[in-house]
């Protein structure tokens, strides 16, 4: 998928053709995939079409990522995507039905109220599998051996103790693989550098190049309040 690169960020984009015969028209998905409608039959040239809203993108992207919640009543954020959330009610099964390619995920509980929990447990589920692999996968190239990895519920993205225990949050399955990677790849870290110095950072970016940009999305994005779980 093409890409723009504005302000520092990078926004996908696809071009599409509209029903109106004069106008373009710009609109962000829930994904925050820009849709590029141009109108129909006319030679439209998207380019330029992108370059005369160059602001009003970056504006609007900017916008939609600060307002972007990993979980709320109507949706759901899984591996950087919003999914809608279909409540059926089940007596006998509780149970997720993820979908992401029709963009929702189906909840079967016995009562609504039991959404978030379900959710919780899905999240925990598949956080610990990530964070187990992706240590495994890891683990040959570390200049350092952590002693311990857990998935709980803590306050930020992820927490390395002086003992070399990683934690990570639940939530963290809701982030894009790139955002979960620079999580992971920051709390490794700190196993050599338990803080954020500047030798901290040169070490963060030899094994991720791009981590100050990956910090600024990160920072759009706000996990679900644990008082609400």
């Amino acid at each position: 998928m093409p890409a723009l690169e504005i302000g520092g960020r990078r926004i996908e984009y696809l071009v599409l053709r509209g029903t109106s015969r004069r106008y373009t028209y710009f609109r962000f998905r829930p994904d925050l995939t820009l849709e590029v409608v141009l109108p129909r039959g006319r030679l439209g040239d998207a380019s330029s079409a992108i370059g005369q809203k160059r602001e009003w993108i970056l504006r609007k992207y900017e916008e939609m990522q600060k307002t972007r919640r990993i979980l709320d009543d109507e949706r759901v954020m899984f591996d950087g995507r919003l999914l809608d959330i279909v409540y059926e009610k089940a007596l006998e099964k509780e149970e997720i039905l993820p979908d992401p390619e029709g963009g929702r995920v189906v909840v079967r509980a016995s009562e609504r109220s039991r959404v978030r929990e379900l959710v919780r447990r899905w999240f925990l589920r598949e956080t610990s599998r990530y964070v187990m692999k992706k240590l495994a996968d890891l683990a040959p190239t570390l200049p350092a051996v952590y002693k311990r990895a857990d998935v709980r519920e803590i306050k930020s993205w992820g927490y390395c103790t002086r003992t070399g225990r990683l934690s990570f949050s639940w939530q963290l399955i809701a982030l894009p693989e790139r955002l979960r990677e620079y999580v992971v790849f920051h709390e490794l870290t700190h196993l050599e550098e338990f803080n954020h110095s500047p030798s901290f950072k040169k070490k963060l970016a030899r094994v991720c190049p791009d981590y100050r940009q990956r910090e600024k999305e990160l920072d759009y994005i706000s996990p679900a309040e644990l008082s609400r779980i």
